[in-house]
């Protein structure tokens, strides 16, 4: 039996979120170990009680009325370094804090994740979500990842082809979600890392402040990339601060639609025909062209600041939907409203990028 101290009720979900949305939860516990893990999931089945696994809160929307069954929260730790020829194998436990640990590889000057610096939440989150931004997703340098099977309460571990990444996709959003809890994360990340300025708006700020070709490898340069990408995310309040009401947000509440060249040409007709101006801000990737959902939103009529009730959508990103003291039904009502605007302008449903548990 899990000790009643460790489990305790009626505990406000809200605090424990980026938006500072969500009621309380019938039960909440902190998970330090696999094994208080494993005992909270037995506590709960014999119980016949649901539970909601939880990380940093940046990517979850509780139900105003709460949970009514019990949340874990993540607090899993551990890291560790070790040196593979020109690569360092890096493994973290699924509760340290992302960009506590992209800080201390750009530090050490290992390359391969700087331009994921401040993105919000824990290890564990980055292959459920295959994280990415400014041109680097974690997918191109996970090597394994270790994780619990709920069924059973066995520890697995998955290879990187078995995951299914796709473009904030895996097995464990898809064919798979809510069967594992990932408890351990590895990485392999390049000794004396070099910039990877792929993303047009990254290369060009990164052009304008420095001269990178005068930048030795490894730590200094990419202290350079960390900077302005932390430069760049604050500019659109996503990073966390508590002073900064564009900040109270999930991140980016919707995906950018992928879509066939056939499809895509076909939007740039319809544009062509409302007599839109400019080109279609959109990029090709493996899956097909991508589609920013930011453009998306504006040229629906949703502009930046436009609010409904107690929600918003930030005045520095069209695609960041925060809480201005209102509720979780007020953001997703704004949510849907926006996904409406966008369909019946463009026939293009956005999908919502965040975990909403209702």
């Amino acid at each position: 039996m899990v000790p009643e101290s460790v489990r305790r009720e009626n505990v406000l979900l809200a605090p424990h979120t980026t938006m500072g949305l969500g009621g309380p939860a019938r039960y909440f516990a902190v998970c330090r170990t696999t094994a208080a893990l494993c005992e909270h999931l037995a506590w709960a089945r014999k119980k016949g009680l649901p539970v909601q696994i939880l990380g940093g809160g940046s990517n979850t929307l509780f139900a105003d009325q709460g949970f009514d069954g019990l949340v874990l929260k993540i607090e899993l730790r551990g890291l560790a370094f070790a040196a593979q020829g020109e690569w360092v194998a890096v493994r973290a436990g699924a509760g340290e804090d992302w960009d506590d640990l992209v800080q201390l590889c750009v530090e050490r000057g290992l390359g391969g994740i700087e331009c994921l610096s401040g993105i919000p939440g824990l290890v564990g989150a980055t292959p459920i979500q295959n994280v990415g931004a400014y041109g680097q997703e974690v997918r191109e340098t996970l090597v394994r990842i270790a994780a619990l099977d709920r069924q059973n309460f066995a520890a697995v571990e998955f290879a990187p082809e078995e995951c299914d990444f796709n473009y904030r996709q895996s097995r464990f959003k898809g064919a798979d979600k809510d069967r594992y809890i990932i408890t351990q994360v590895s990485y392999r990340l390049r000794r004396e890392g070099r910039a990877q300025l792929q993303y047009p708006e990254l290369r060009r700020y990164v052009e304008e402040c420095i001269e990178v070709e005068k930048l030795e490898q490894g730590r200094p340069v990419l202290s350079a990339v960390r900077a302005a990408v932390l430069q760049l995310r604050r500019r659109k309040s996503m990073v966390i601060d508590p002073a900064d009401p564009n900040a109270r947000s999930l991140g980016s509440f919707f995906l950018n639609p992928i879509l066939s060249e056939g499809a895509f040409r076909t939007l740039e007709r319809c544009w062509e025909k409302m007599g839109g101006r400019g080109s279609i801000p959109a990029f090709a990737v493996p899956e097909g062209i991508k589609i920013a959902a930011a453009w998306l939103v504006e040229q629906a009529g949703f502009a930046k600041g436009y609010s409904r009730g107690g929600a918003a959508i930030s005045s520095r990103h069209a695609l960041a939907l925060i809480n201005c003291g209102g509720s979780t039904r007020e953001v997703l009502d704004l949510a849907g409203e926006i996904q409406q605007g966008v369909k019946a302008r463009f026939d293009i449903w956005l999908e919502r990028e965040p975990v909403v548990v209702c």
